[in-house]
């Protein structure tokens, strides 16, 4: 399993500088990197416990509604103020986020050069005058901070666009692997709330496609396409992101039932035909699209008919992560011996 992840990083980082030695077709560029960066970030995400943070019922339910809020507001912003200050602001948020990000990212490989105590040792930081306020981190965790800091420094005075794909491939990355949807039920919720705002706000509306144009930061991948009038093809982070989380869940109930690589195969190789498919309507209309409504059918669709095929829908249906940790837990309490 490490072999893969480690082979598909190094083809992830070769994409991402690929275009600066040769002419890389900007399509086949979206679809590989988008699709290595799901494989790496799902192979990531199996780990001993699941991700850390997991979205319950009420929270796919909500996503799409605050999704909603968030992007109207970002539009409205852009239109009454100054795009400069907005992305300005934007900027400093995102360098902060961006350094938290590439260092996590980056830890993995880093750590392993460095002493076990620095890695091992917490060392605990507590804000001036808010002494209620601390931070945790090890030396480790310091030293992978420092490429990330120069790529942060780097994107914020020039913006180059490798610079932001770096940022926003390690926000996917990060995102993939530290968020779990908990189970199919909850994924199947959010992937349907997210495929009906995908379509409501590209197709119906200008404020997607307006806020994609007027945002400066790495919220999307860009991808160079050699012409004046459309120099950079775009893929949003969400588009990842979202998708990915369902993709890394079923990698994990693979793995849960000792049978890798089974039903995440067919999840994986639906995000991928859906990526194709999004990207074969855009040229063919010459027009934006709201990638999920080709990635979540077709995702969803292909794990289902596999579950289908198999006979087992309803162990995929019950399959909760956040029940087997629970369980997990209680197993590993010591018993209480009763005189």
């Amino acid at each position: 399993m490490k072999n893969f992840e480690r082979l598909a990083n190094v083809a992830l980082a070769g994409l991402t500088l690929a275009p600066l030695v040769v002419n890389v077709d900007p399509n086949l560029n979206v679809i590989l990197t988008a699709c290595l960066t799901v494989y790496v970030g799902c192979y990531r995400s199996v780990k001993p416990t699941p991700p850390s943070e997991t979205m319950s019922n009420e929270h796919a339910l909500r996503f799409p509604l605050v999704g909603s809020a968030v992007l109207l507001s970002l539009f409205l912003l852009f239109k009454f103020f100054s795009k400069d200050l907005v992305n300005a602001v934007l900027t400093c948020y995102f360098i902060v986020l961006g350094i938290v990000a590439l260092s996590a990212t980056l830890l993995p490989a880093i750590s392993r050069f460095l002493p076990n105590s620095w890695n091992e040792d917490v060392i605990v930081w507590k804000f001036p005058y808010f002494r209620s306020l601390e931070v945790e981190f090890t030396r480790a965790q310091v030293v992978a901070g420092i490429p990330g800091a120069f790529f942060c420094a780097w994107y914020a005075s020039s913006k180059h666009w490798l610079a932001n794909n770096i940022l926003g491939l390690a926000f996917c990355i990060q995102g993939i692997e530290m968020l779990s949807l908990g189970s199919f039920k909850t994924g199947g919720i959010l992937l349907a709330g997210l495929f009906v705002y995908d379509i409501f706000w590209v197709f119906f509306t200008p404020v997607m496609v307006s806020v994609a144009k007027s945002f400066d930061a790495p919220i999307k991948l860009l991808f160079p396409t050699g012409d004046s009038t459309r120099p950079f093809s775009m893929l949003g982070l969400g588009d990842i992101v979202i998708p990915g989380i369902f993709v890394a869940l079923a990698l994990r109930f693979d793995v849960s039932r000792g049978k890798e690589s089974q039903y995440f195969k067919s999840a994986f190789l639906g995000y991928s035909v859906g990526v194709v498919l999004t990207i074969i309507v855009m040229n063919w209309f010459q027009a934006a699209q709201p990638a999920l409504l080709y990635i979540v059918p077709s995702a969803i669709g292909f794990l289902a008919a596999h579950c289908l095929a198999n006979g087992e829908v309803k162990q995929i249906l019950e399959f909760d992560e956040s029940k087997d940790k629970s369980e997990e837990d209680d197993d590993a309490k010591p018993s209480k011996k009763v005189d």
